[in-house]
Formats: structure tokens, sequence, C-alpha cells
């Protein structure tokens, strides 16, 4: 089990502190369509505010590779903020120096620009660091979106402070809380839900998970990947062809987890415009003309099944094409089977939330992470820079 050291032992009564957040929120222009990740840090807010510290957040937003780009600002984040917070927030034009480094009172919060719009953010730059250091006398975080990565405010800044005024804060134990309940698995069986495009960039956690959980369900396009390896003609559907013998590995693998594929596939010419929408059964293979985009109802009962039979679900990555309705039903179905499920469910970031939320039942997960990645890294047992540091 991991431990890290927790806000509840802070010393916070006058304090200042840097609190490192991940409001890499989704923008449409400058309207925060989804603000899951702010609402998320609404309880530690709350209780460092009444514990009696100044509170300086920090954030990155995109990936403005070091520069100043408005598109990129944490302006729309500010206003959001203090709409949900009920109070005022301040706002610093930079993240270091003199504009950052602000006198505040007890309770009161400023919000900093965007950390990635200096270089030295991504490169875990020592200097970097040391500015940010300059801003406050303790140490909160909360960005467990990004504790995987190795940036100067998750790993080098922290390492600035006493160790007894380092702390993550109630999101982040939270997170780590549920990703043990999964790592760590005692009540059985584990199902685990597996979706999205591609295997690349989730090869780990699927290795990992074939040997925690008792059975893993495939869908979305990574499950074309694994029938195009098994020899069923996939037609022009989408085929991750360098993780063919990935596929191959983990279905011939002896180990705990049963893999289990689609039996049939919802499918069309064309994903925007199609002349027909058919379903296939697996075992007839697709023409050439056809792609999958979707899980079919043979399959949807089979996931439906074996989730709600379930004591643990872990759960990343759509079924198909879930924005588009004619392709929606085998997330959506199974968002349902999730959130009827008796058990432990939890879901794994990235396009999950977004479906879960689309589905409406997102108030019925034990817990919805907040980072994709990092959510899939810690499954996979990679140790994450931003909880090792914190770790007691």
């Amino acid at each position: 089990m991991i431990e890290i050291r927790t806000i509840d032992h802070l010393p916070l009564e006058g304090a200042k502190v840097f609190y490192r957040v991940d409001y890499n929120v989704p923008l449409d222009g400058t309207r925060i369509t989804d603000a899951t990740r702010i609402e998320e840090t609404l309880p530690t807010l709350r209780l460092l505010r009444e514990a009696g510290a100044a509170i300086v957040i920090a954030s990155h937003l995109g990936r403005p590779k070091g520069e100043r780009k408005p598109k990129y600002s944490l302006a729309p984040v500010r206003e959001r903020l203090a709409e949900l917070l009920g109070a005022e927030v301040r706002w610093a034009d930079d993240c270091i120096g003199d504009e950052a480094n602000q006198s505040l009172k007890p309770g009161e919060v400023l919000l900093l620009e965007n950390l990635r719009f200096h270089a030295g953010e991504e490169s875990n730059d020592a200097a970097f660091a040391a500015e940010l250091r300059k801003l406050a006398d303790t140490y909160v975080n909360d960005a467990f979106g990004a504790c995987h990565r190795a940036h100067a405010s998750i790993d080098a800044l922290p390492r600035l402070f006493p160790r007894e005024r380092t702390a993550g804060g109630l999101l982040l134990a939270k997170e780590l809380e549920f990703l043990q309940k999964v790592t760590n698995v005692t009540e059985r069986p584990f199902v685990a839900l597996l979706g999205g495009a591609k295997i690349a960039g989730k090869i780990e956690p699927l290795e990992a998970l074939v040997k925690l959980a008792d059975t893993v369900l495939i869908g979305g396009g990574m499950a074309n990947t694994f029938l195009a390896a098994r020899g069923v003609p996939m037609g022009g559907s989408l085929v991750d062809k360098e993780s063919i013998e990935v596929a191959h590995r983990i279905m011939e693998g002896h180990e705990r987890a049963e893999v289990v594929l689609p039996v049939d596939l919802v499918v069309a010419d064309s994903l925007d415009a199609p002349a027909e929408i058919e379903t296939e059964d697996v075992s007839d293979g697709l023409t050439e003309q056809q792609k999958a985009f979707d899980i079919g109802p043979k399959t949807i009962t089979a996931y439906t099944s074996a989730v709600r039979e379930a004591k643990v679900v872990f759960w990343n990555g759509p079924m198909g094409v879930f924005e588009k309705e004619a392709f929606a039903k085998g997330t959506m179905a199974m968002a349902r089977a999730v959130a009827d499920a008796d058990a432990i469910t939890v879901v794994g970031g990235g396009e999950s939330v977004e479906a879960v939320k689309a589905s409406g039942f997102a108030s019925k997960i034990s817990h919805i992470s907040t980072g994709g990645g990092a959510s899939l890294e810690f499954i996979s047992g990679a140790a994450l820079p931003g909880v090792e540091v914190l770790r007691r």
C-alpha cells in the first residue's frame, strides 16, 4: 500500500500554501465545457480557507510548449472557480516574480497564470522550482492528473520545502484510496472494461490488468486490433497494426484473467455520413467497405452480465464512437451497467469520464478519476513522481 503525507498533518493556520491542482479543463474558446476538475478541488480549498491558510493556486492548461499563448490562459478558470467557491479569486498574470508573489491574508485565494508558459515547468528545472518556492511556506498537491509527470511544480518544488510542510490534498488521497482498491483487490469477481481507439499507450495497464482481474472485457477500437490478431477480417476498421503482436501475447498468456472480445459489432461504410448501419457477427468477418464503430447487442448483453456480477469494476475507454448517437449504444449501456453494479466502481479518467457524464449515471459511480494517463500508469504499477515525493 502507498501512504502519503496528508493535509490533516499540516500546520495550516497562518500558512501560505502553494496548492498545485490540475485545472487542465476542456475549453470551447473561453467557455469551460466540463468543470469537474475544478469542482473536485473545492473540498480541499474550503478546508484550507477554514483552517486560516492563504492559498496560491497553480496549474497548467494545454501544451503551450513554454510560450505565452492566450488560448491557454487560466483566466476563464478564475471566473468559474470564484463562482463555484463563492469567494473572490485574485489573479496573477504570471506564475513567478513580483506579480505572483502577492501578500495574502488568511482565507484569501490567488490563481497564478499557466505554469507551462515557462519551459522550466516541463523540464523540471531547479531554478524555476526555486522561483515557485518563494511564493509559499507550505506545499499541497491535488493534481493527480499530472502526478505521472516529473515536472517542476510536481517533483522539484516539493523537495524544496521541509517534509513536514508538504502533503497531498483530499482529492489526491481519494484518488489513491480508490485506485488501490483496484491494484490491491480483495473482493471478487474483479472485472476490467477497456476500450478506446488503440492498444498503444495502454500496453502496460493491459498487461497488469490481465494479472489482477478475473475478466477483461475489450471494446472500442482496441477490440478491432484483438479481433484482427485472432484472424477476423476487420474490413476498413481502425486496426493498430503495430500492436497485433501485443494482442497475441495478451490473449495467449496464461494469466489470471479471461480476455473477452466482442461477438458482434455495429458497422457502417462511413462515420460521418453512413449510407447503411448494420450489425455483424464477428464470426462472419467484415467486408472491405465495412468499419466497426461500436459493440453490438449480443456483446452488450454479455458484457452487462459480467459487470453486474462483479464486486470491483475498473473502466477505461469507450466501447465505440459514442460522440455519434448511432454508435453510442454500447458505451451508454456499459455506463448504465457499471452504475447499477453492486460493486466498487472506478472510472479511470479520459474519454470514459465524458461518456459517464453523457450517460447521466456519473453520480452512481464510486469514483471517477481526474487523471486518465495517471490512473493507467498507477494501475500498471509505475511509480508516479508526484506521489513518490509525498510518501510517508
